[in-house]
């Protein structure tokens, strides 16, 4: 089952609905039942934190080889990948994103999905995760071309807002904020896309 990397935590991973990055369902059940607040003012609203917070700090590897090269560029998309995902839920809507061209299959729909239950909720973010990704494998003879990786997600600075007011939304107190994710990655044409991101239930 795919599952999107949410930032909630231990306390609603066993409630997370199937599919795929970046983040809501099984905790907004618990988002629900906070009340919203009166609209901010435009100074007030805010701010969000450049896509470029979203990072990979895995070493580029040397294009001396047709291997290296395509894992550079599969990590090149993951991190676009979350690049596109913070924009897209900082305003809560995918449009105006280049998402769909880094993700697809369950890792594009259950996105779209999340963002369509957070405006229902009224929640945007601020702010971005950070990751840490390898790539564990690399199959380049299949029809499809086909990696596997791993991440190390960060979301302590990506922090959920009620959209009128601002004020954050109340997280679990016990919520697993820094944890392993395996990523699955599939060439179409001459794009590496993300098609599948399933967090694990266990710190990094």
């Amino acid at each position: 089952m795919t599952r999107v990397p949410r930032p909630y935590g231990r306390a609603t991973l066993r409630n997370w609905k199937p599919a795929t990055a970046l983040l809501v369902a099984g905790s907004l059940m618990t988002l629900s039942a906070c009340s919203s607040d009166g609209d901010l003012n435009d100074s007030a609203k805010p701010t969000r934190t450049p896509s470029a917070a979203t990072t990979s700090s895995s070493p580029t590897p040397s294009p001396s080889t047709s291997e290296s090269v395509d894992q550079a560029a599969v990590l090149d998309a993951y991190s676009r990948m979350w690049d596109e995902q913070v924009k897209a839920y900082a305003k809560g809507d995918a449009k105006g994103t280049d998402l769909s061209r880094y993700a697809a299959a369950l890792a594009l729909s259950s996105t779209e999905d999340d963002l369509q239950d957070l405006r229902s909720k009224g929640i945007v973010t601020t702010g971005a995760p950070t990751h840490k990704a390898t790539v564990d494998s690399l199959e380049m003879d299949k029809k499809i071309p086909h990696a596997k990786l791993t991440d190390c997600l960060d979301s302590t600075g990506w922090k959920f807002l009620h959209r009128k007011s601002g004020k954050p939304v109340q997280m679990p107190k016990d919520r697993l904020v820094r944890y392993v994710t395996k990523v699955e990655a599939e060439r179409w044409g001459k794009q590496w896309k993300i098609v599948d991101v399933v967090p694990q239930q266990r710190a990094c």
